[in-house]
C-alpha cells in the first residue's frame, strides 16, 4: 500500500484517492513540522497581546466582536467544535469523510494555520488507524468551511462523539482512540477555527468524483462504439478529420477516436458499410463522441479547479508568512460548487444519449432486425424491457440532480454569513449522479453485448468481442427470461472493476 507524505507543498489528486478509498498511510514530513511549530509562536504572542484578534482571542461569527478573557480560551474552542457538531441525516461515506479529514490537514500542514504540530500529528493517526468520524449528511452551506462535518471530526479529536472503527462498527471515540493508543488532544488558540474552516469536503467529492468520470469515460466511449456495432452503424463519422480538423475541442478527438478504435477489424460494421440504404445514424450513435467529448473537456475544467483548490491554504483567519495573522473569505466555495454542479449537467445528458442508445436495441422499428426487446421468445418473454424502466428512472433523476445548488443561498449566521454557496449539497447530488451514470452505462453493455452477439455469425471488432467474453464471465447472455436485477448489478461491478477499451484486445 502506497504511503502519502504530507508536507508545505500540499497534495495530488490521486493521494487524496489512495487515503480516502484505499486506505494509504499518511506521513508528515519534517518540514511541515517545523513550519507548523514556527507559525504557532506567533499564535501564542497575539493571544497573549492586549488587542483582540479573530479566532484568537474573540468569538466567532456574528459573536466576533466579544473579547474572550484568557481563562475562558480553552473552553471556547470545546464551545465551538460542540456546538458546530450539529450535523443531522444520514451517515456520510466513509471515503467522503477520510477525504475530507486528509484535506483539512494537508492545509493544517502547511503551516499557516497556527495549530501546533500535535493536532496534525494527532489527526494523522487518526485517519491511519482507520478510524472514521460519524459525519451527517446535513450541516455545511460550503461557506465559512464544511461546518458541521468537519465539527464532526474535530469532536473525536478531543475524544467526543462517535466514529467507525477498522471493523466498520460505531462505538465511542474515545473508546476507539484508546484502543488505538491516540491520546485525545486539548484544542486552545485558533486551533477550533482551523479544524472546521475549509472546502475540504466538497473539495474531497470533487476530486472522487473526477477519479470515477475519467475511468468511466473511456468504459462509456467504448460501449458507445459497442452500441453502434450492434446497431448497423457506420464508424465513418467517427473518423479523425471529422473531429480535431474540424470542431477542435480536445475531448471530442479522443472520444472519436476511442470509438473508431474500438470498431477496428468489425466484421459487423464491414458488413453494410455500402449499399444498405441507410443515409444517416440516428444522433444517439453519430454524435456520441460529441457528447462525450463534451464530458471528457468538463470533466478537464473540474480537474484544473481541483488542482487549484489542492494548492489552495483555507483557513480564516490565516497566518502570513510575515506573521500577520488576517481574516480573509476565501473559504467560500463558489469555485468548487459551479464546477460540481457544471460535472452534474454533464454526467446526466451521458447518461441520457446511453439510455436512448439502449431503447434503441429494444424497438424491432429501429433496431434493424433483431427481436422484440432482446428477447428469447418475444411475447413469452420480455427481455430487458424493464431493464430500460430502471434505467430511464436514474436518467431521469439524473436531470433533476442537475440542477445547481450553487445558485441557492440561504443566509446564516445572524446575517454575518449573507451569501453562501452551497457546495456542500452540489457534491453530495454528484456523487447520487456518478453512481447513477455507472449503473445507465452498465445497463447499455448488457443490451449492446446480447445485440452483438445476435449479429452472429459476424464477428465483433476484438476490443468489442473482449469485453463482451469477460462480461460473460459473470453476467449470461441471451436466454429465456430470469430475474435480471442480480445481472444488472454485476455489469455495474464489473464496470467498478476497471474494465475498459484500454485494457481491451
Amino acid at each position: 500500500m502506497n504511503q502519502i507524505e504530507i508536507s508545505t507543498a500540499g497534495l495530488k489528486l490521486e493521494d487524496v484517492v489512495q487515503v480516502a478509498r484505499f486506505g494509504a498511510k499518511i506521513t508528515i514530513s519534517t518540514a511541515a513540522i517545523n513550519a507548523m511549530d514556527a507559525t504557532r509562536k506567533h499564535i501564542e504572542e497575539l493571544a497573549n497581546a492586549e488587542d483582540p484578534v479573530y479566532g484568537i482571542s474573540t468569538g466567532f461569527g456574528a459573536l466576533a466582536q466579544r473579547h474572550i478573557p484568557q481563562a475562558d480560551r480553552d473552553q471556547l474552542q470545546k464551545s465551538l467544535i460542540r456546538s458546530h457538531a450539529a450535523g443531522m441525516g444520514d451517515p456520510v461515506e466513509k471515503e467522503v469523510v477520510r477525504a475530507l479529514m486528509l484535506l483539512r490537514l494537508k492545509t493544517m500542514c502547511s503551516g499557516q494555520t497556527g495549530v501546533r504540530s500535535l493536532i496534525a500529528t494527532t489527526y494523522a493517526a487518526i485517519l491511519n488507524a482507520g478510524i472514521t468520524p460519524k459525519v451527517l449528511e446535513y450541516g455545511s452551506l460550503g461557506c465559512s468551511g464544511d461546518l458541521a462535518p468537519l465539527a464532526h471530526c474535530a469532536l473525536v479529536l478531543m475524544g467526543e462523539g462517535t466514529a467507525y472503527g477498522p471493523d466498520g462498527q460505531e462505538q465511542p471515540a474515545a473508546t476507539l482512540l484508546e484502543a488505538a493508543g491516540i491520546k485525545p488532544v486539548e484544542l486552545r488558540e485558533k486551533e477550533g477555527l482551523a479544524l472546521i474552516n475549509g472546502t475540504d469536503g466538497m473539495l474531497g467529492m470533487l476530486i472522487m468524483a473526477c477519479h470515477d468520470l475519467a475511468a468511466l469515460l473511456d468504459q462509456g466511449d467504448l460501449i458507445a462504439a459497442m452500441s453502434i456495432e450492434g446497431q448497423l452503424g457506420t464508424d465513418q463519422t467517427l473518423r479523425s478529420q471529422l473531429h480535431q480538423d474540424l470542431r477542435p475541442h480536445p475531448g471530442q478527438a479522443v472520444s472519436a477516436n476511442n470509438m473508431f478504435s474500438a470498431l477496428s477489424g468489425s466484421e459487423i460494421i464491414a458488413s453494410h458499410r455500402h449499399g444498405d440504404g441507410v443515409v444517416q445514424d440516428a444522433y444517439s450513435l453519430r454524435c456520441a463522441p460529441q457528447v462525450s467529448g463534451a464530458v471528457r473537456d468538463t470533466l478537464s475544467h473540474a480537474q484544473l479547479v481541483a488542482g487549484r483548490e489542492l494548492a489552495a491554504i483555507i483557513d480564516n483567519p490565516v497566518v502570513l508568512s510575515t506573521g500577520e495573522v488576517s481574516s480573509n473569505g476565501n473559504f467560500h466555495g463558489a469555485p468548487v460548487g459551479y464546477v460540481l454542479d457544471f460535472l452534474a449537467i454533464a454526467v446526466a445528458d451521458l447518461g441520457s444519449i446511453s439510455e436512448r442508445r439502449t431503447d434503441r436495441f429494444l424497438d424491432v422499428s429501429r433496431n434493424r432486425g433483431l427481436p422484440h426487446f432482446l428477447a428469447h421468445d418475444a411475447g413469452v418473454d420480455s427481455g430487458l424491457m424493464i431493464a430500460q424502466y430502471t434505467q430511464a428512472g436514474m436518467v431521469s433523476e439524473n436531470k433533476r440532480l442537475a440542477v445547481p445548488a450553487s445558485v441557492d443561498s440561504i443566509p446564516s449566521s445572524a446575517m454575518q454569513e449573507d451569501h453562501v454557496s452551497m457546495g456542500w449539497h452540489a457534491g453530495r447530488k454528484l456523487r447520487k449522479a456518478v453512481d447513477n451514470l455507472r449503473r445507465i452505462i452498465a445497463i447499455e453493455l448488457v443490451a449492446a453485448a446480447r445485440a452483438v452477439e445476435l449479429r452472429a455469425p459476424l464477428a465483433p471488432a476484438s476490443k468489442t468481442g473482449a469485453v463482451i467474453s469477460s462480461l460473460r464471465e459473470q453476467v449470461m447472455g441471451m436466454g429465456p427470461d430470469r430475474e435480471l436485477s442480480g445481472e444488472l448489478e454485476a455489469a455495474n461491478q464489473f464496470l467498478i472493476n476497471g474494465f475498459s477499451w484500454k485494457s481491451a484486445s
